[in-house]
């Protein structure tokens, strides 16, 4: 982070000016939450915008040792799919909830892409609460978005498979693939209330890869558009081979319409095993429910729900502009930006204005949808965020740049470098119907010489773009942990007023919570031993421990007793194979122990809670298998 002297005037090449922008005083907040994916490490990172100070990992589909998600008891059931329980994912697109097109600061959903989930973090505490499996896909990539008031979560696959009738993937020769393989596209109710998810239905689509979606806006509200690429079907050497065409598809789908057939019972139920697992919000321990059926419909039983429009070449990014009339594609192998028109689109399907059928859907013909070409934007076009004063962006992969471009008459006004090979972009609420044109984040996939080395690994990095003024001005650049692929921002004082500082004792309802030091004690069940401990500043109660054996499995139901802000304690047991756990006021955590050694084996608080944190510590006396050493424990006192 960058700090400088508020009172410059200013230097000649504008770095103090570009400072003083970003400058956050100690002490002072950020304007902006930005929520950036962490692609390959599977969690959400939290960082304050404009000063890009890192604020919290969110652990969300991968194991997190440095607060025990994933490895704690309560957390575990988080992960459990039908593969089993999956402490890794490929984490891509978070997307804010919405209540009248507008970021509500209510939960951030996210995506699993390579076993396919979506995850509900709750942002009053910045914590996961909730993981959908997926069933019948393969690749979650085009995945989550949101409809405007958050009826549903959309998801659609990457990677087209071979959807059984009689539910799951069909064992099929690879040669024949493209003969059986479909897409689906699912529907995620969201509770208006409680926020929780539920698969209400599938679309079966064709057989293409589905990359990326958008929700319309305003007029084009009940619809949603996906890019599908690969429109050759290919199933080998997809760089040649699934670029041949000149153009593949937008996918519009009329997801109300969709919706009303469901509600009219005009829709198939096929068997689909998936997990939905969920956060108790008063126990704090996660359950999991397998459910075994999913509602089906399809274009071809349920007439215009579903449109392909032409789109060159290899389509990415599809972006709605502000005022939902146009509609933004981003071809990697293209060098211009199509922008389709709503309005349009609605007159070429009002007039059957169709040059060709796939698999009875109608493909609209490109002319009468276009309503203009972005010529010569660059290369590698990917994605576009607006600013809501009539302005669009678009990252350029190839030529590494981000291009700003007028919806008014299409014209290019500015480019600016960025360093290098940016994915996506991001403007605070630049995929809503109003959003906040101050500042843009490109996140980079590649970073070589902008940062000291470290080795064979670099990380990737995300730059800040003053985007007030008729030019773009670099402001600041950070390194990012994992591979951002995706952004979102949301004004400060919408979210941070609602964050929850404690938990509450007197709410906690944990089934093992110690609820007060009187009430610690140890009791064995056959050879499951259980810990009921509390924590406090400076010990941990009990702090001796004997009576335990080799073959027995114990388990720490730890129950931090504090109830000030920020007084987390941490619980660690020598030779534990799995990680601490990290237990917030008010909170009971459980970690597994599984002894391996007889002897003295020490455990300690973590988290440096106090000037006596390092006392905060004890023994556990672990005996042969069958030795006669009896349950005991104490603090203090032996006697007890």
């Amino acid at each position: 982070m960058t700090s400088c002297n508020v009172k410059s005037k200013g230097s000649p090449d504008g770095t103090d000016d570009a400072a003083r922008k970003v400058y956050v005083a100690p002490g002072e907040h950020d304007e902006f939450y930005a929520f950036l994916s962490g692609g390959f490490n599977g969690q959400v990172s939290v960082y304050g915008m404009p000063s890009g100070r890192h604020l919290k990992m969110i652990p969300v589909f991968s194991q997190h040792a440095e607060n025990g998600y994933g490895y704690s008891e309560e957390s575990k059931a988080l992960l459990n799919t039908t593969y089993g329980n999956i402490p890794w994912d490929d984490l891509h697109h978070p997307k804010l909830s919405r209540t009248d097109g507008m970021a509500d600061g209510r939960f951030l959903f996210v995506n699993g892409n390579n076993t396919p989930r979506i995850a509900r973090i709750d942002l009053t505490t910045f914590e996961t609460v909730e993981t959908l499996e997926i069933p019948n896909s393969a690749g979650n990539h085009c995945s989550p978005y949101p409809t405007n008031n958050t009826e549903y979560v959309v998801a659609g696959t990457r990677f087209s498979v071979p959807i059984s009738d009689e539910g799951g993937i069909e064992d099929i020769e690879l040669e024949k693939l493209n003969e059986y393989y479909r897409g689906s596209i699912s529907f995620i109710k969201v509770d208006d209330k409680s926020g929780e998810m539920d698969l209400e239905f599938q679309i079966l689509v064709p057989g293409f890869d589905y990359d990326i979606a958008n929700g319309g806006k305003g007029p084009s509200e009940d619809w949603i558009f996906f890019t599908a690429y690969n429109s050759e079907q290919a199933t080998t050497l997809k760089e040649v081979n699934a670029s041949l065409h000149d153009k593949d598809f937008v996918a519009a789908i009329n997801w109300k319409k969709a919706a009303e057939y469901v509600k009219q019972g005009k829709y198939r139920e096929i068997p689909a095993e998936y997990f939905h697992n969920k956060m108790d919000k008063k126990t704090h321990v996660a359950s999991s429910e397998v459910k075994k059926k999913v509602k089906v419909i399809s274009p071809e039983e349920c007439p215009d729900i579903m449109y392909l429009i032409p789109t060159p070449k290899s389509p990415h990014g599809v972006d709605v502009d502000p005022s939902g009339e146009f509609i933004c594609v981003s071809g990697k192998l293209a060098s211009m930006v199509p922008v389709h028109s709503f309005s349009n689109m609605l007159k070429a399907i009002e007039n059957k204005d169709h040059v060709d059928v796939f698999e009875s859907i109608p493909i609209l013909k490109y002319e009468s949808v276009l309503a203009a070409e972005v010529k010569d934007i660059g290369l590698g076009p990917l994605h576009t965020e607006f600013d809501g004063k009539g302005n669009a962006y678009s990252s350029m992969f190839v030529s590494s740049e981000i291009v700003k471009w007028r919806l008014k008459d299409f014209e290019i006004l500015d480019r600016i470098p960025v360093y290098y090979s940016v994915g996506h972009l991001m403007i605070p609420g630049g995929d809503t119907h109003k959003p906040d044109g101050k500042y843009l984040v490109a996140m980079n996939k590649i970073t070589k010489d902008r940062y000291l080395p470290t080795g064979p690994e670099l990380c990737h990095s995300a730059q800040l773009i003053d985007i007030s003024g008729d030019k773009m001005k670099m402001l600041l650049d950070f390194p990012t942990i994992g591979e951002p692929h995706y952004a979102q921002a949301i004004k400060a004082d919408i979210v941070a007023p609602k964050s929850k500082k404690i938990y509450r004792l007197d709410e906690n309802e944990h089934p093992h919570a110690t609820l007060k030091e009187a009430d610690t004690r140890v009791e064995r069940d056959g050879n499951i031993v259980r810990v009921y401990m509390t924590a406090i500043r400076s010990h941990l109660a009990p702090d001796n421990i004997e009576g335990i054996h080799l073959g027995d499995t114990v388990y720490f139901h730890v129950t931090n007793l504090e109830q000030d802000w920020d007084v987390p304690h941490g619980f660690a047991v020598k030779g534990a194979r799995n990680a601490e756990i990290l237990i917030m006021p008010g909170e009971t955590k459980t970690l597994e122990w599984i002894p391996t050694k007889t002897g003295v084996t020490p455990f300690y608080c973590t988290d440096f809670c106090s000037a006596l944190h390092q006392e905060m510590q004890g023994y556990a006396r672990v005996s042969p298998e069958g030795a006669n050493v009896p349950i005991k424990y104490w603090l203090g006192d032996p006697k007890k």
